[in-house]
């Protein structure tokens, strides 16, 4: 992990402020409102030239783990999203598709990281992110237009627009140019020498948009301080009833302690940037929406808090599974 990735979440606070702080001068808004989608469109594309999309077959290799993910991703949390947004968010339409944007969308990086800090199955990991990337960029949309288009206005196409400039024109480009250099310098160069200047590049772009995006909306947000506080309640619940779900399909299932690691981290950890991209283009003026950008800012070390306060019961699981593989290998030993 490099230093801006270790400092990620600090590189976007200051970014933050500074966007804050430069959106109070006359005339930055509207320039910092055109840089967004720039912005966004750059960091995409180096996220999109990293994805291991030759690995869709190897997830299914482990279809216990990849199957019970995808079904928790795509199927379980927009429904659950959609009822905690009926519950806690119903005066606040533009605050429900931004929870309901948040909850679809399962992140496509840091959950590696949380996977390999906890000593987790990260092979498996990456295997699970390429299906994570695919079904999110097919299923935002159709989520978006059942159940959003009843919230708040959503013009067709605005959403498909927005479709277009921020998940389909970087996916295209960043899959030829990932071919391109690949044939031109060998796979060894792109893995080793280029894949790991990505990461940089995306954090760099990533708060570039994310302080245009404060420089122009910012005030929005100062002047409706209590709606963050608002999402935040079933931003909480989402986090602890799912960790507890993750947990009891792991040991339902019999997930060895790498297993359900990388389980829980790709069924909790949020802050996908094809949502943020999304949210940008087709809700440039909905205050509800701002609000969820700041969320999904913060929205992965929520699911790292979550892990670090259950570290008692995952070294519970892990002693178990090592004392599994001992009982294994004895009764072995003996027959």
């Amino acid at each position: 992990m490099n230093v801006l990735e270790k400092y990620q979440t600090a590189v976007v606070l200051a970014a933050i402020v500074v966007g804050l702080a430069l959106g109070q001068l006359e005339g930055v808004p509207a320039v910092a409102d055109a840089l967004i989608l720039p912005f966004l469109m750059v960091m995409l594309f180096g996220a999109f030239a990293g994805m291991p999309l030759s690995k869709l077959r190897s997830a299914f290799g482990n279809r216990r783990v990849a199957g019970s993910s995808l079904l928790v991703n795509f199927v379980w949390n927009p429904l659950f999203a959609v009822g905690l947004g009926a519950i806690f968010l119903r005066d606040h339409p533009a605050l429900w598709v931004g929870l309901l944007m948040l909850m679809v969308t399962p992140c496509t990086d840091w959950y590696l990281i949380f996977t390999d800090i906890a000593d987790g199955d990260v092979p498996l990991a990456t295997s699970i992110l390429p299906y994570n990337l695919v079904l999110q960029l097919v299923l935002l949309p159709v989520y978006l237009y059942v159940f959003a288009g009843e919230l708040v206005e959503l013009p067709l196409e605005l959403l498909l627009e927005s479709i277009v400039l921020v998940l389909i024109v970087p996916l295209v480009l960043a899959g030829i140019a990932r071919k391109g250099l690949i044939r031109w310098r060998g796979d060894r160069w792109f893995s080793r020498t280029l894949l790991p200047k990505l990461g940089p590049v995306q954090i760099v772009f990533l708060s570039l948009a994310i302080g245009a995006m404060f420089a122009s909306q910012g005030q929005a947000i100062l002047e409706n301080p209590g709606l963050l506080a608002l999402l935040a309640v079933p931003v909480i619940v989402f986090y602890a009833l799912n960790l507890a779900i993750g947990f009891g399909i792991g040991r339902l299932l019999s997930f060895s302690y790498g297993e359900m690691v990388c389980f829980n981290n790709t069924i909790l950890s949020r802050n996908s940037p094809t949502a943020l991209a999304i949210a940008v283009v087709a809700f440039p003026h909905e205050t509800g929406l701002a609000i969820y950008r700041l969320t999904q800012i913060f929205s992965p070390r929520w699911g790292e808090i979550g892990f670090d306060r259950d570290s008692t019961l995952l070294e519970s699981i892990n002693h178990s599974d090592q004392n599994s593989k001992l009982s294994q290998s004895a009764q072995s030993d003996f027959s």
